[in-house]
């Protein structure tokens, strides 16, 4: 992936850059569907060259003429085939109805799905090596029924492999969102433009990893839709934002953050954002908590200057000495955290807020400009804040963002699979990477003192969110490396924060 975003498209926009290959530049549409189905049945040979039996899934419209097109290059090219049209193909107009011309032309005996019981449709799954997915499309607005949603449930209790084309059917191209069932592909290709439902949410189940073919159309089709609905963040895009230091940089060039958390029996949540925020750069790093857990931040992470402070009072002196505030790990709920939060909220620099204060905020609220703010919410606290369920805000995660936005008046990271980034003024980005194994207790803590160190370096809100959260993310894909999934320790992170960045990266880290 190229050191840039990628821009992302809702299902509409996507439309109106095929309309525009076709109506602008004379790209014919049955020349365009034949590229998409050259292009997954490329995937297919390329990811599967082991295959020797496919079983291609047609629904109606235009994705299932894709699946027509991949079902005919099979069979120019010998390999053994089942064609199956869930939707009666009688009904097809069009370059759909084109391309299933073109696959009878090749020899390719389609199989009605009325015509199977479920015996005889399970058997042909049986004895294919790859399915291919081309029954639903970008199109879909309202929950699956049947016959597709019966089809889509034996395909996910299958052993077989799954490439869906385009999208996985049953998935929401425009938020991700699971349409009542959704088949859970091996791998996906998607053309002409990205669509923004891929890259977070439920998608993550239901994708694989996902490739993208632009159909060779001309780079000026996208000019029909400049403003893409977000951006697509890569490890590497976003390390390229990464503070350089130069051969005279000194520790107070490098920010002063002050991590406010660990009311008792919740020490460690400080002590972990303390420890991320040394490790991604910042120059001096204060720890405000309680007493008790100051010879345990001092064993554990000399280099944090950890201050007893039990009173609100006593953290106005070291508020006055610091460029960053991070609040809310191990905060706890209690009058303690109520009067760190109260303190903090005064503070009239960058300040992030996590954890226990997003939960302190929906009694206090944030100062009226919090343009300086980043919150982070996982989809639990982010429900809290908008007074609705997690459902209501996994069902679309980018309206959850957009209203969390426009409430708080800040910077937000939607954290989940796929975080999302939004702030005012601002297209969303979505940060790529982050596997399974980050869910664990720690993670939070991590993200927010990597984010109080890049906002103490320079960085703005909404660029401190976009590199904290994909530096988080690919800090985490490396140590997964040697830990696995289910060993994954939120202070396995701060060890790899440099690692990664070498990874990803090497040229920043030899500026």
């Amino acid at each position: 992936m190229p050191n840039q975003p990628l821009p992302l498209y809702t299902a509409e926009q996507v439309r109106n850059l095929d309309r525009a290959a076709i109506e602008d530049f004379g790209v014919d549409g049955f020349d365009l569907m034949k590229r998409a189905g050259k292009a997954a049945f490329r995937l297919a040979r390329r990811r599967w060259p082991e295959a020797r039996q496919l079983l291609v899934l047609c629904g109606g419209g235009n994705n299932g003429g894709d699946g027509y097109v991949v079902a005919g290059l099979a069979a120019q090219q010998g390999i053994a085939c089942h064609c199956v049209a869930v939707s009666n193909p009688s009904k097809l107009s069009g370059t759909a109805a084109s391309a299933f011309a073109f696959a009878r032309e090749s020899g390719v005996d389609v199989i009605s799905f009325e015509s199977l019981d479920e015996g005889q449709f399970g058997a042909l799954l049986a004895e294919s090596d790859l399915v291919v997915d081309t029954l639903l499309g970008t199109g879909l607005a309202g929950e699956v029924r049947a016959p597709y949603a019966g089809v889509i449930d034996q395909l996910n209790a299958s052993p077989v492999p799954v490439l869906a084309v385009d999208i996985p059917s049953g998935l929401c191209s425009g938020t991700g969102r699971v349409l009542g069932t959704a088949v859970r592909a091996a791998a996906t290709i998607t053309f002409i433009g990205r669509k923004a439902g891929l890259y977070t949410g439920r998608a993550r189940d239901c994708t694989g990893p996902v490739s993208f073919d632009d159909l060779s159309v001309d780079p000026a089709v996208h000019d029909a839709e400049p403003e893409p609905a977000a951006w697509l963040w890569s490890p590497e895009a976003a390390l390229t934002h990464l503070p350089r230091r130069h051969p005279t940089t000194h520790k107070g060039e490098c920010g002063r953050v002050l991590v406010v958390g660990g009311d008792e029996g919740m020490g460690g949540a400080g002590i972990l954002a303390g420890e991320a925020a040394l490790r991604c750069g910042a120059g001096l790093v204060f720890l405000a908590t309680r007493g008790v857990h100051v010879p345990a931040a001092l064993a554990r992470r000399p280099e944090i200057q950890a201050r007893a402070v039990e009173h609100g009072n006593d953290l106005d002196p070291l508020l006055e000495r610091v460029d960053v505030v991070v609040v809310g790990p191990g905060l706890g709920s209690s009058a303690w955290g109520q009067q760190m939060l109260q303190r903090v909220a005064g503070f009239s620099g960058p300040v992030v807020a996590d954890a226990d204060a997003l939960a302190l905020m929906q009694q206090q609220g944030v100062p009226a400009d919090a343009g300086q703010w980043i919150l982070t919410p996982h989809p639990g606290e982010a429900a809290r804040l908008l007074g609705a369920s997690v459902p209501e805000v996994e069902a679309d995660r980018y309206q959850a963002l957009a209203t969390l936005v426009e409430q708080q008046g800040a910077t937000v990271i939607l954290k989940g699979a796929g975080s999302l980034v939004g702030a005012p003024g601002r297209t969303p980005a979505v940060i790529e990477g982050g596997n399974p194994g980050m869910a664990t207790a720690g993670m939070g803590d991590v993200l927010s003192g990597a984010l109080g160190a890049l906002l103490g370096q320079g960085l703005g809100p909404f660029g401190a969110a976009v590199t904290g959260a994909a530096w988080h993310a690919a800090a985490a894909d490396h140590a997964l490396e040697w830990t696995g999934s289910h060993g994954l320790l939120a202070g396995d992170l701060t060890e790899a924060f440099g690692v990664a960045t070498a990874a990803v990266l090497p040229e920043v880290e030899r500026d």
